[in-house]
């Protein structure tokens, strides 16, 4: 596990917020084709069983794209196992990704990458999955396997913060649709 990777989590919201407001979104050819652990830094999250889990990032037809996959929440030192099986997993909360557009409703962060789960066709209507609007930066530049983000819930033109979450790449994949 990456040294930085740990130390995110162990950094205070203020330490995080301050490093999402100053870094920049990660390059799309350092997302695309890779899978990453995830780890969500808030202890709401954790009792509901969802601290753990596995993003990844790939090429759509026009624009890049991403998942979500649901992982035993085994602990911060254990494998990151994706459900129902490694050879099986389920992927869901699907959402495309953008630099933040400084001109909509979604720009808390400029320099940000915008992943938007309302805006992926590949989530049915209705699903909550769809109210989700994350922010994601690679806050040291010379890490690249390293990612911070902040979801946030949309409701109509209100924005209500979740949670801080961090990446660390896990594997190189070649899933598609």
């Amino acid at each position: 596990m990456n040294a930085y990777f740990r130390k995110l989590i162990q950094a205070s919201n203020a330490q995080r917020e301050t490093l999402l407001r100053a870094a920049k979104a990660p390059a799309d050819e350092s997302i695309i084709g890779y899978e990453w652990r995830g780890y969500n830094a808030s202890p709401l999250i954790r009792l509901m069983g969802l601290q753990k889990f596995i993003k990844g990032f790939f090429q759509g037809p026009t624009l890049v794209e991403g998942y979500n996959m649901p992982v035993a929440q085994n602990g911060l030192e254990a494998a990151w196992l994706a459900k129902p099986t490694a050879e099986n997993p389920r992927r869901f909360g699907f959402y495309t990704v953008s630099q933040v557009d400084p001109a909509t409703r979604d720009n808390l962060y400029p320099k940000a990458a915008l992943l938007d789960y309302g805006a992926s066709p590949r989530n049915a209507k209705g699903q909550i999955e769809r109210t989700l609007r994350d922010y994601l930066v690679q806050p040291d530049p010379a890490n690249p396997d390293v990612l911070l983000g902040k979801a946030y819930f949309a409701f109509g033109a209100l924005r209500l913060p979740s949670n801080f979450f961090i990446l660390e790449r896990l594997r190189a994949v070649s899933w598609k649709l």
